[in-house]
């Protein structure tokens, strides 16, 4: 076949973009609900019309394509335009965690090279003192843009030149935007949580987020307008693409400043709520809320939970409650989720504690993922499915970042041999699925033996007293290590370190048991992960000294 004269041209190709999704949305739905925040309703012709305005107005403050915008919210109507808005300007958008200190922030603002920063009211003086900081390093000046949002934080302060609907009033809806040149074109940058050093600028493409954002509606069979709660932090991997996709099917994002169990389940009530994502921890807060709180929720709602692997005992928790659970896997670097535990019929007649069990495995690719496998870390091979072969995921294809700003070794390392290495140890099971053993970091080796800290957190999280546990290594004089458990209590309920030890026993190896616990809150990411650097560092095990 003779198609050398067969070239591509702006009939016949153009570049993935999740832009497109809020086209189609205000196109064929204007009138549909779009954005939901306490009383405040927008149709998604008014959201298209604001997110072309931020647009508009950008460009006309200067800004040039390829800068980035750096915004400091919680989940807000504000937070979903931005991630329209910024990128349909040409710009770069970088969501910012709302619970880092001022030195963290400011280091990201200087490395990314912040030219505007969208701030709110509550996270205004973490944030003035964080661009004090970074134009005292060398950074530029910014352009600071106050968010109020006074039906929640009624008289908050602001620290910007102008607030956000002021700048809206500069922009013009019907102005002409910079159209997207190339898939490859950089969407947004997030930054890794930097535990064991400084954050890395982990970069986004516009292909990217596509790809991500129509798997996402794959993996969950996700209908035309959806209800979705915000209890994932937009700042975290955008949302798992999450705008995009809600955009996509033309839903509705229901708002939420702060994660609590009494507003996530008044929402779930009186918005419709269909869906909604989180990590273990947030599941746990409404698998553990009193029963009077989920009273009155008689229509399907399907959540989606990554991070952490979730305790079989979250997964029963969540069943019980009628909630439809899909558990996926993935990292900064993928965009969110990038595998998923796909369901199968047969599983449906499996007792309860097997099919949480099997549900519990990061199972396979996402759809438009070229590959999700387990591979030895130096030859690279595949492991065998055998369940018990130790190795490293790793991943390839379109749902991966384009490399770590600015940081060319580390990019080159990453993608040694020409896959993305997660640091993640896992087995592969006869029937394909991917079950995650532990971080390179977190297996316990006691006397030559490897000890999974999940498979001793999932036996913790089993008890009744328990609503959160982290086991780490701590130093043994006979064995070099041992597992040190960290455990926070239900309300109300009290157990002995000797009660857990003895619980441990009944139901693993005496070798893997904990030999110390100690009570008190887990410290955790602001989505969710515990934070075991800090617990490492408190059982001296031997990874502290890294940090």
């Amino acid at each position: 076949m003779q198609d050398a004269d067969l070239t591509p041209n702006c009939a016949n190709h153009a570049p993935l973009t999740p832009l497109i999704f809020l086209d189609h949305a205000a196109d064929l739905y204007p009138q549909r609900l779009a954005v939901l925040h306490g009383s405040l309703q927008r149709n998604w012709a008014q959201t298209r019309e604001r997110c072309r305005r931020l647009a508009s107005a950008l460009v006309r403050r200067g800004l040039q394509r390829g800068d980035v915008v750096a915004v400091m919210l919680p989940n807000v109507p504000t937070m979903v335009e931005a991630q329209f808005g910024v990128p349909m300007a040409g710009l770069v958008l970088n969501t910012l965690n709302t619970r880092l200190d001022a030195e963290a922030l400011a280091y990201m603002l200087l490395h990314g090279g912040a030219k505007a920063v969208l701030v709110d009211p509550e996270l205004a003086a973490v944030m003035q003192q964080a661009v004090a900081l970074a134009v005292e390093q060398g950074l530029a000046p910014p352009l600071v843009i106050d968010v109020p949002d006074p039906e929640f934080v009624p008289g908050g302060q602001g620290i910007g030149a102008l607030n956000y609907e002021a700048l809206l009033a500069e922009g013009l809806a019907s102005e002409a935007l910079p159209d997207v040149a190339d898939e490859w074109d950089s969407i947004s940058l997030n930054y890794t949580s930097g535990t064991t050093g400084k954050p890395k600028g982990v970069v986004y493409s516009h292909r990217g987020a596509y790809v991500n954002a129509v798997s996402n509606i794959l993996e969950w069979d996700m209908p035309k307008h959806p209800v979705y709660l915000w209890t994932l932090p937009m700042f975290h991997c955008n949302g798992w693409c999450f705008p995009w996709t809600v955009a996509a099917r033309a839903g509705v994002n229901v708002c939420l400043r702060k994660v609590e169990a009494q507003a996530i389940f008044d929402r779930i009530r009186s918005a419709g709520v269909t869906h909604y994502c989180g990590a273990p921890i947030v599941q746990n807060l409404l698998v553990n809320a009193p029963a009077e709180m989920k009273a009155g929720i008689h229509h399907a709602v399907r959540a989606m939970v990554a991070g952490a692997a979730p305790p079989a005992a979250l997964i029963e928790g969540l069943e019980a409650m009628g909630f439809d659970l899909t558990h996926t896997y993935g990292l900064t670097e993928v965009y969110g989720p990038a595998t998923v535990c796909a369901k199968q019929e047969s599983w449906t007649e499996l007792p309860l504690p097997e099919r949480a069990r099997l549900n519990a495995r990061q199972g396979v690719r996402y759809h438009l993922q070229n590959a999700a496998t387990v591979r030895n870390s130096d030859t690279l091979e595949e492991v065998p499915h055998d369940g018990q072969t130790l190795g490293e995921i790793m991943f390839r294809g379109n749902i991966m970042m384009k490399g770590y700003l600015g940081n060319p070794e580390a990019t080159e390392q990453a993608f040694h041999g020409g896959w993305f290495h997660s640091g993640d140890l896992a087995v592969v099971d006869p029937d394909g699925y991917i079950k995650i053993k532990d971080r390179s970091k977190d297996v316990i080796i006691s006397g030559g033996e490897n000890i999974s800290s999940i498979e001793v957190e999932d036996v913790l999280y089993r008890h009744p007293a328990v609503l959160v546990a982290a086991v780490v290594a701590m130093p043994d004089p006979k064995w070099g290590e041992s597992p040190c458990a960290f455990v926070e209590l239900k309300q109300g309920r009290a157990v002995t370190e000797e009660e857990i030890i003895a619980f441990c026993k009944a139901h693993l190896a005496g070798f893997k048991t904990p030999r110390k616990v100690v009570f008190g809150e887990v410290p955790k990411t602001s989505t969710g992960k515990i934070q075991k650097y800090a617990l490492r560092a408190q059982a001296h095990s031997r990874e502290a000294i890294d940090l």
